[in-house]
């Protein structure tokens, strides 16, 4: 039982690039993405087409760890657009297991849903951290991510696209919570710099 736990470890954080494991990702997240804009569908239809990209957060971040799984697999790397994925399903994974949390402790009754909901979020946040730590970034990389990160937290929280929250009064946990998760993602890929410098 050790030895299984030492080599799921191995393949996990030292070695997640593995064929497999990466074609096994894929297909989950692409499942996934395209199950969570029917989740959307009624939020999309009630916003202009323009403005779609800012609200159905968590598939777009599915459908960005899918097409930078399908480069991996074609031996491509793509620093910025891969760090675009990974910070993606990082923040939006942990944003949503916060507030679905936040929702059962004000006293909602968790549904079988639900539960598939946090656990899945989980699951987007763990691999986009261990692929986070894999990638070769320059300052820029980071730079560019950042703004987005930056001006999707404007768009969800200054125009009113984020996603539908399951009380009103959540409101000011899901701003603070995608701040902080943001700025977290912005100051954290910097050691990557540190680590591309070193290798060169």
């Amino acid at each position: 039982m050790l030895n299984l736990v030492q080599a799921l470890w191995d393949t996990l954080w030292h070695h997640p690039f593995r064929r497999r494991f990466l074609w096994f990702l894929l297909v989950v997240n692409a499942i996934g993405a395209v199950s969570g804009y029917f989740w959307y569908e009624n939020q999309l239809a009630t916003t202009s087409w323009r403005w779609w990209i800012f609200v159905p957060d968590s598939p777009l971040s599915a459908a960005l760890f899918t097409l930078a799984l399908a480069g991996w697999l074609g031996g491509r790397r793509w620093p910025v657009f891969s760090l675009w994925a990974c910070t993606a399903v990082i923040k939006y994974g942990i944003w949503a297991v916060i507030l679905i949390s936040d929702y059962w402790w004000r006293g909602g009754v968790p549904t079988f849903l639900e539960w598939m909901l946090w656990l899945s979020h989980i699951g987007m946040a763990v691999e986009g951290i261990l692929y986070l730590r894999h990638l070769r970034l320059l300052p820029w990389h980071v730079a560019a991510v950042g703004a987005w990160l930056l001006f999707n937290d404007w768009a969800d929280y200054g125009w009113g696209l984020h996603p539908y929250l399951y009380r009103p009064d959540q409101w000011t946990l899901a701003v603070v919570t995608a701040l902080i998760l943001t700025v977290t993602l912005i100051v954290v890929p910097w050691k990557n710099i540190y680590r591309a410098k070193q290798e060169i």
